[in-house]
């Protein structure tokens, strides 16, 4: 019986200290008292600490983007700004850049590309005439790259926005023959699909909201685009809504001339596929067939195995 109390008693003990350390390994809970000496009690963050605590980008290279645009920005024409601010839009405006921030960027790059082209010339040991037409073209490359990767984004959005427009029409279709308003109809857009065109038909949305006429705010809408076949749907509805004509019907016609166009485009690049292959097939697929075929009779011949010579 002694054996079997302390026994009972070791395991009592050891069952509580194991419970004891699982309390104390439990997070507790601060109370509120806790958490207002917390909030009041630590001493006042210097602005220094509130900076380092921000992003590098936002500590380094925004302030640096801006010091380039503050300076390109004086000595661009003001056309040029604006012709800079319309291929942003037509864009879709990436990372949420001004006209000034894209200057910025693009003096960044010349900077950056220049420095690695020095570098470069450094390591390589060039002569310096070389050096200078190297320097030269880094700036020039550098100040143009930032346009370029523009130009793709543009290409791309317009691509994104073709491409998603048959549907985005057959949607509005069924959803003003259902009932909705075309407002409404553009908010099924919005919440349906995640692209660039409905995200166009969610700021026109927006705009609207906002007080903005909806045909001017639709008007916009095409000339951030640039995409033709947005453009005839959008003055063919604002025709509509002038003239009162029925817009479901106006949207049923501009549904299958979109789907009529999207089919002859397909058929269009199947076209240009035989004219596309032409070039690897001449520099790529032909040589290595005839290495396969003509190689082992050339060392044939190139050995004097061919013509019975042993």
């Amino acid at each position: 019986m002694d054996s079997i109390a302390s026994l009972s008693l070791s395991l009592l003990f050891g069952f509580s200290v194991l419970l004891i350390f699982i309390g104390l390994s439990i997070p507790s809970q601060p109370s509120v008292e806790q958490e207002r000496l917390q909030t009041y009690g630590t001493r006042p963050r210097t602005l220094a600490e509130m900076e380092m605590q921000q992003p590098f980008s936002e500590r380094v290279a925004l302030p640096l983007i801006r010091g380039f645009a503050a300076f390109l920005g004086r000595m661009t024409p003001q056309r040029n700004v604006e012709n800079l601010k319309h291929q942003l839009d037509l864009a879709g405006n990436p990372n949420n850049w001004s006209t000034a921030d894209f200057l910025g960027v693009r003096g960044l790059s010349a900077v950056v590309t220049t420095v690695l082209v020095l570098i470069l010339t450094l390591v390589l040991r060039t002569p310096s005439p070389q050096n200078i037409l190297f320097l030269v073209g880094g700036i020039v490359l550098g100040f143009y790259l930032p346009v370029f990767w523009l130009r793709s984004k543009i290409r791309a959005r317009q691509h994104d926005i073709q491409k998603a427009l048959p549907d985005a029409l057959d949607l509005l279709t069924i959803s003003v023959e259902a009932g909705l308003g075309f407002d409404a109809a553009m908010a099924k857009v919005t919440e349906k699909a995640d692209n660039e065109l409905s995200r166009a038909f969610g700021r026109v949305n927006a705009e609207v909201r906002l007080g903005k006429i909806r045909r001017e705010a639709l008007r916009d809408m095409a000339n951030r685009a640039d995409v033709p076949d947005m453009t005839n749907f959008i003055a063919a509805v604002i025709q509509a809504d002038q003239l009162g004509v029925s817009l479901s019907k106006v949207l049923r016609i501009q549904s299958e001339q979109m789907r009529v166009k999207r089919r002859q485009r397909a058929e269009e690049l199947a076209n240009q596929a035989p004219v596309k292959m032409v070039i690897p097939l001449v520099f790529l697929v032909f040589p290595s067939i005839l290495i396969v075929l003509l190689g082992p009779a050339i060392l044939q011949f190139t050995t004097g195995s061919g013509f019975g010579i042993k």
